[in-house]
């Protein structure tokens, strides 16, 4: 009884939070080289941890390229989030305000895709292809900006990510198989190496606005196609304003575990054993169960967050909210609060509800959808 009182307490909490949330906004002046533009800063945020954004939210200026170039969705959703991820430790969100990339436009972003990869003609030789793959699939500009004290707000730095492949696929003609040539960090690396120095180089000499704007460029490793989980960021660099120089690559300790897999089982056996202990939990009491995808996020070899995934099929409401409920406690039960903890519940219709729990709390959050 007491774990029905506090699961439904929790969600009588999201739902008040919910509607108690009020906000109070400030108009400030945006400048660029071509006109003012009077925007709207939202005085709240969702957290100390995420950026505020300038209202009317302003899409790239390279809106849709990368769904075009990057195959994986995973590797879409990771490589802006890592990106704005690595930002922090640059651009204080205290201190600045995000918006998408406003200065490189689709076809400057294609331009630099196809001079900065090897030039393959259609019908080459298997050969010609595996030794000059397209190794740059993207380039992500993020925005970085300041508010001064007569209220303009002005941009302050810029982040860059480049997506390189750790797999590259290819066809020798069109209606030909599909063939794949495996790429090593190393490899990828030396590469990434050349494509910044070159970007960095155009954009000190042909773009005159952000000549003394600070560069942050990160590498993206795309993880393969198929893949259910993400790739993750392997290195960073910082170019001040001004500077056109490149004085090398830091390295970035993350990764995307898929659980289970023999990769999690390598890497962080304890880990795979909790997920998969969990998992055999709620096979012996739910026969609809058929499996689940657990994602674990790592820095520095610790996990800072796992996701996991149930598809499970359900016939009627109270269905829901009974195997909502009994994962809740399997949850407060089982996994330790050091690291943030996501489950999705989904049906082939839907996503049916959803637990989360941050790294120190003690409550978990429920939202069960209509």
């Amino acid at each position: 009884m007491k774990r029905w009182i506090v699961f439904f307490a929790a969600i009588a909490l999201i739902l008040s939070g919910c509607m108690q949330r009020t906000t109070t906004e400030e108009e400030v002046v945006q400048e660029d080289s071509e006109q003012q533009e009077t925007s709207i800063v939202p005085s709240h945020k969702l957290s100390e941890e995420n950026y505020r954004m300038i209202l009317p939210y302003k899409a790239s200026e390279a809106r849709g390229v990368i769904t075009s170039q990057v195959a994986n969705r995973v590797d879409i959703d990771e490589m802006e989030q890592g990106l704005r991820r690595l930002s922090k430790e640059v651009y204080d969100p205290e201190e600045y305000y995000f918006q998408e990339g406003q200065y490189f436009n689709s076809d400057r972003v294609y331009e630099w895709i196809d001079a900065l990869n090897p030039e393959v003609e259609l019908g080459s030789d298997e050969k010609t292809y595996r030794d000059n793959p397209r190794y740059l699939t993207h380039i992500l500009e993020q925005n970085y900006l300041k508010q001064t004290e007569d209220g303009n707000v002005n941009l302050e730095g810029i982040s860059i990510g480049l997506a390189m492949k750790s797999v590259y696929q290819f066809q020798t003609d069109v209606g030909e198989p599909y063939l794949y040539e495996n790429i090593s960090e190393k490899e990828m690396m030396e590469v990434a190496t050349d494509v910044a120095q070159n970007i960095i180089k155009d954009i000190r000499e042909n773009d005159e606005e952000l000549s003394d704007i600070p560069i942050m460029i990160a590498v993206y490793r795309e993880a393969e196609q198929s893949s259910p989980v993400p790739g993750n960021f392997v290195a960073k660099t910082n170019i001040p304003g001004g500077s056109s120089s490149f004085d090398g690559w830091e390295d970035v300790d993350e990764e995307n575990i898929l659980f289970p897999s023999e990769e999690g089982q390598k890497k962080y056996f304890d880990d795979q054993e909790l997920v998969t202990s969990f998992g055999n939990e709620i096979r012996d009491f739910f026969p609809n169960y058929v499996g689940m995808v657990g994602e674990g996020f790592y820095m520095g070899g610790e996990l800072q967050k796992l996701r996991i995934d149930i598809p499970i099929e359900f016939y009627g409401k109270g269905e829901i909210i009974g195997f909502t409920q009994y994962v809740y406690g399997l949850v407060q039960d089982m996994f330790p609060n050091y690291y943030d903890i996501e489950i999705n519940i989904s049906s082939s219709q839907k996503n049916e509800s959803l637990l989360y729990r941050g790294a120190g709390e003690e409550d978990i959050n429920v939202h069960i959808f209509d």
